[in-house]
């Protein structure tokens, strides 16, 4: 599939500022659609939604459908009518008061914080007996049945046994006795119904927010991760989908082979999916999970797309990825099936890291983009694939990624090519910021989307970083400053990006 020629900034939204701690849908995520507007820019690229897992990552979640109460923005419920402003004041003392707007996100302080708001929100709800609102709410309800109801009862048992790992609940919940659900689904009922109200919430604020960057000429872009967490709503709802044992635990997980970077490779824990019995469904579970996607975002990016080709399968009893071996992959199969049901797929494939010839082959004859990264360019002088000057037209450029470091953090801890001319000379000389000179690069060329993360727009060293792959804690936590986003960037930015033939509206 093309895209016109445009381009975008990559911010998540916990990296917003707001009031609360973490960024959220409130009034600084419609100012940040507003600042896009005024620079020029139609696409806001976010990370995955859902609800994180044990290290905070929106790449290893408690469902693939779901999505983060965190991200539930306090504001907009008081605008609801649902809770007070003195409800917000009173509860503000959970919270490190220090730089508290932009500061880092402290998700355990920011929960501390937020869920007793959201339970107080809930219990509001239900007492105020709204017609409309609890119509539309037992309306969602009905619509998102096929995962929620799972979602919400996997959620209510979480926190009833304090215990993520579900292989470990009663043996009955393991394997999901009828009459054990049943039990459970009436001593949990009022969890299990806020839990569903959260993501009603949750959605309802999305599905605004996104109208009002579409109104805006702004698409919004999203991110899905290829594998599931065991400890998800997903693998215990369906299990014969995935490599569990009779007793709930992985038997075979994903990861990476050992590479240049890694003597081990990298083992993830992932369960991987029985594509075998995946391919006897038509693939519907993946068809659903595009759907819900492509409800959520106007385009969308399929993380570690080479594991359709071929994945990586490590026993689950292996200590490192050393153990594992390639194995075949479900090809162009989930694609084709979800296209027959959905139409069009407006996908960006992440072909990042070993890419072989067949990936590339599959990524085309699907009509995906793939990915350059101006950062993955300048490393060798002989290897020009992701260097500005060769990028393809259908493809997404990007400065960096949230793995990478910040495009100045980078700059300033490289080491040239030891041999020959430095590829990147010829794009940084003259006078300038030189950040801006290396966003110009990628403007510029060829490519069809153009996406700049936000930090090095502002032109931000390491300690902006998102993420630094393999460090356990301290990811997904930095915040822009509010005062960054100023009049005079969003004018400036726009006029570059307008040079480089990728605005096409007018304010």
């Amino acid at each position: 599939m093309r895209f016109p020629r445009t381009s975008g900034i990559l911010l998540h939204l916990t990296s917003l500022p707001g009031p609360d701690g973490i960024g959220d849908l409130g009034p600084q995520a419609y100012a940040f659609v507003d600042f896009l507007q005024k620079a020029g820019q139609q696409i806001w690229q976010i990370l995955p939604l859902g609800p994180p897992a044990e290290g905070n990552s929106p790449y290893s979640c408690y469902s693939a459908f779901a999505g983060n109460p965190l991200l539930i923005s306090l504001q907009e419920l008081v605008r609801k009518g649902l809770l007070e402003s003195s409800d917000l004041a009173e509860a503000n003392g959970r919270l490190p008061s220090e730089g508290l707007p932009d500061a880092a996100v402290d998700y355990a302080a920011v929960a501390d914080h937020k869920m007793p708001l959201l339970r107080l929100a809930y219990e509001r709800f239900n007492q105020a007996n709204n017609d409309e609102a609890n119509q539309a709410f037992a309306q969602f309800c009905e619509q998102q049945a096929s995962w929620l109801e799972d979602f919400a009862r996997f959620e209510s048992l979480l926190q009833h046994f304090q215990q993520a790992d579900w292989s470990k609940w009663p043996e009955d919940l393991v394997k999901r006795d009828p009459a054990a659900l049943a039990k459970w689904d009436a001593e949990l009922s009022d969890s299990i119904r806020y839990s569903k109200f959260l993501q009603f919430v949750f959605d309802r604020q999305f599905v605004a927010l996104k109208q009002y960057a579409n109104d805006r000429h702004v698409l919004i872009y999203g991110d899905m991760p290829i594998f599931v967490a065991h400890e998800s709503a997903d693998v215990w709802a369906n299990q014969e989908l995935f490599c569990v044992d009779e007793k709930g635990r992985p038997t075979l997980v994903a990861g990476v082979p050992p590479d240049y970077f890694s003597k081990t490779g990298q083992l993830w824990g992932n369960p991987l999916y029985r594509w075998d019995v995946l391919a006897e469904t038509n693939y519907a579970w993946w068809t659903a999970r595009f759907a819900t996607a492509l409800r959520q975002f106007d385009l969308l990016r399929v993380d570690h797309f080479r594991g359709f080709e071929a994945y990586w399968e490590i026993p689950a009893s292996a200590r490192t990825a050393v153990a594992g071996s390639w194995r075949p992959g479900p090809g162009a199969a989930p694609f084709q099936a979800a296209r027959e049901a959905l139409g069009e797929l407006p996908i960006i494939a992440e072909d990042l890291g070993m890419i072989t010839a067949e990936v590339h082959a599959l990524r085309e004859s699907l009509g995906f983009p793939g990915m350059r990264v101006f950062q993955f360019g300048f490393d060798n002088v002989d290897d020009d694939f992701h260097r500005p000057d060769q990028f393809p037209e259908e493809s997404a450029a990007y400065t960096g990624t949230h793995d990478n470091d910040t495009l100045m953090g980078w700059y300033k801890n490289r080491r040239p090519p030891r041999e020959g001319i430095d590829p990147l000379a010829e794009i940084i000389k003259g006078e300038g910021e030189v950040h801006r000179k290396m966003i110009d690069a990628v403007l510029q060329s060829r490519s069809d989307i153009a996406i700049i993360p936000m930090q090095d727009l502002l032109g931000l060293g390491n300690e902006a970083r998102m993420n630094l792959p393999g460090k356990a804690k301290g990811n997904w936590t930095w915040r822009v400053q509010a005062a960054a986003l100023t009049e005079q960037l969003s004018s400036s930015f726009r006029e570059q990006t307008k040079k480089a033939g990728r605005v096409h509206f007018d304010l």
